[in-house]
């Protein structure tokens, strides 16, 4: 299935919302497993964003459904990034289809 790396960033109530209860994170990933997707791994950061969750998803349709749902809530704001493994890069690198071959 396609990776994507979610970037979020706490609202002020999301904020509230975690402090209250910290349990919330296990209860939302749930909620993504439950909508067709898959969490890979995630991280708590220090910074612009709040947490990176690397999330498996069947296509961009879904995973742009479950952003737009995520941030429909009001407590996250989510920027949703296609991933693409070094491997699978590298691959296509060498690949037949090149534009501008030195």
């Amino acid at each position: 299935m396609p990776v994507y790396v979610l970037l979020s960033t706490l609202t002020s109530e999301g904020a509230k919302t975690l402090h209250a209860n910290p349990d919330r994170m296990e209860e939302v990933n749930r909620e993504i497993d439950s909508f067709g997707c898959k969490v890979l791994s995630q991280y708590a950061l220090l910074g612009e964003y709040d947490f990176l969750s690397v999330v498996e998803a069947p296509d961009n349709g879904t995973i742009a459904h479950l952003s737009a749902d995520l941030a429909s809530r009001g407590t996250v704001k989510v920027k949703t990034l296609p991933a693409l493994s070094v491997s699978e890069l590298v691959s296509k690198m060498k690949g037949p289809h090149h534009m501008g071959k030195a």
